[in-house]
């Protein structure tokens, strides 16, 4: 059986400096004890289950990978040079504005760093509460100057919208907001109130799914008025600005995923690792491990695919799986009525139905 390629490589840091009320990702509140025995344990995990690739993409995320000390980084950093970092290689690192400091930033940039994806969110004080956020507006402003100080230019900034009592003028004030920081790449999140979040034991509730539809066309038009590309279903980018890492995801290609709670998908294995940090630094990692079969590796194509304007590149699918998309799918309904958009390479959804990409992916279920 022929080796995938594996070049993309995901590092999970769970620390924050606190705790927002939405999040349900793998972080613990940052405390000294705990950094050193985790990057310990990283190191380890990178040592054992890494073949020696050349690596394209590098996402360092979590958590807040900001939160870490100079020193932790500098040893971060230094574990990471076990990796054969290709020569264009996207290296992306999460960071709260608040705590990416300019020694960070320069040490971000001494070892490569070339994509920062910050922690926005929402500038609104009124919204800031709900989500225990605590982002100051100008702390924002003055991290992005910072970043571009190093000619660090390639940033993603997060919003999240359809938050308890947002109004659409709130909504509006953030991505102006957004858009006067003239960076390249926006990432938006409708909120979703995850089990035990701060949110749902405060028993908040998910908005009005049509006022929620509502936001997304605001989002979409504004943004694409703005010269963004709405390439993915919650992302947009000026040209040539996409996420070079999430795209393979969303192309269903191979990767590796170090860290507490990370995945990874290498040669038709899906592994999760542990969301426990003292089993993971105990060397505990696995969790689950799913081995993909045929049908399941056709639905994955299909439902990652066409999250992107992209779509699923129909004969790419047949060199892969030795059969026509269209034997395996029956989706000529939704062609029919203008939902997907079909020619001889290619099959995506149009982009006034990605809001509802779900139920489309049902047809492809049954």
């Amino acid at each position: 059986m022929k080796k995938e390629v594996v070049d993309a490589v995901y590092i999970h840091i769970p620390f924050c400096n606190y705790i927002c009320a939405y999040c349900d990702f793998c972080k613990v509140f940052y405390n000294q004890k705990w950094p050193n025995k985790y990057l310990e344990a990283l190191e380890k995990e990178i040592n054992d289950i890494y073949q020696g690739e050349v690596i394209t993409s590098l996402y360092i995320g979590g958590g807040t990978p900001s939160s870490l000390s100079i020193d932790e980084l500098n040893k971060l950093f230094s574990i990471l040079k076990t990796l054969k970092i290709d020569n264009n290689c996207e290296i992306t690192f999460e960071a709260n504005p608040d705590s990416l400091t300019k020694d960070k930033i320069n040490l971000l940039k001494e070892f490569g760093v070339n994509r920062v994806s910050l922690g926005v969110e929402t500038i609104n004080k009124k919204l800031q509460n709900t989500l225990a956020r605590k982002t100051d507006k100008q702390k924002v402003i003055e991290c992005i100057n910072n970043l571009k100080d190093v000619s660090i230019n390639n940033i993603n900034v997060d919003l999240i919208y359809a938050i308890k009592d947002e109004t659409a003028e709130d909504l509006k004030e953030d991505l102006n907001f957004l858009i006067s920081l003239n960076v390249p790449h926006i990432s938006t999140y409708s909120l979703i109130i995850e089990d035990n979040t701060k949110l749902k034991l405060n028993n908040i509730k998910n908005i009005d799914k049509t006022f929620d539809r509502e936001m997304y066309d605001i989002i979409s038009e504004t943004l694409k008025d703005n010269g963004y590309i709405h390439y993915e279903i919650s992302n947009f980018a000026k040209p040539n600005y996409e996420s070079a890492h999430n795209l393979k995801y969303w192309k269903n290609l191979h990767y590796y995923g170090f860290g507490v709670g990370a995945s990874s998908y290498i040669n038709d294995i899906r592994y999760t690792n542990t969301r426990s940090i003292t089993k993971y630094i105990e060397g505990k990692r696995m969790l689950e491990k799913e081995r993909l079969n045929t049908n399941d590796k056709m639905f994955y194509e299909v439902m990652l695919n066409l999250r992107t304007n992209k779509g699923i590149d129909k004969k790419l699918f047949k060199k892969k799986y030795k059969v026509n998309i269209e034997k395996i799918f029956n989706y000529s309904n939704l062609v029919k009525e203008n939902i997907l958009q079909e020619d001889e390479d290619h099959l995506l959804v149009k982009e006034e139905y990605f809001y509802v990409l779900d139920e489309i992916l049902s047809y492809f279920i049954n």
